[in-house]
């Protein structure tokens, strides 16, 4: 199961990538492997030299009763602090912002984000992106 995040490669350039764990409680992972994620609002900010991952929605898990999460809750990504520190350097400048990308599950089962540098896009940057998008799609249809 792999929720991405739609939104951030339209509205931002992706300068680099990291991979994160993430801290979740047991209703939240039953919720993420079901497909009960979205990212669409989410963005991430660094506390206290700690990334967190701020309005990413879980939603609450069905057979979850009182034991269930808050849906938007602060959740903690774990990075190593090279990483952390590498992230606070490129965030100096101007225009840029941590992105969460997707949301996964890697071959032993752990929860992981792909959090990526990004810096936003220009409108005229994006009306070209949607042109070549058409014409790719366009020509695929010719071609079959």
């Amino acid at each position: 199961m792999v929720i991405k995040n739609k939104r951030a490669t339209f509205d931002f350039e992706i300068l680099q990538t990291f991979s994160a764990g993430i801290v979740l409680t047991g209703t939240e992972v039953k919720s993420v492997r079901g497909g009960k994620a979205g990212l669409s609002d989410s963005y991430c900010i660094i506390l206290n030299g700690e990334v967190w991952l701020k309005n990413m929605n879980i939603t609450a898990y069905k057979e979850g009763s009182y034991n269930n999460h808050e849906p938007r809750r602060l959740r903690k990504l774990l990075l190593n602090r090279e990483e952390i520190r590498k992230m606070e350097s490129r965030l100096k400048e101007k225009g840029t912002t941590l992105s969460p990308l997707q949301l996964y599950f890697n071959e032993r089962g752990f929860a992981k984000v792909d959090i990526g540098i990004a810096r936003g896009k220009k409108m005229y940057d994006k009306r070209e992106e949607l042109k070549k998008k058409d014409q790719a799609r366009e020509i695929r249809k010719f071609v079959r």
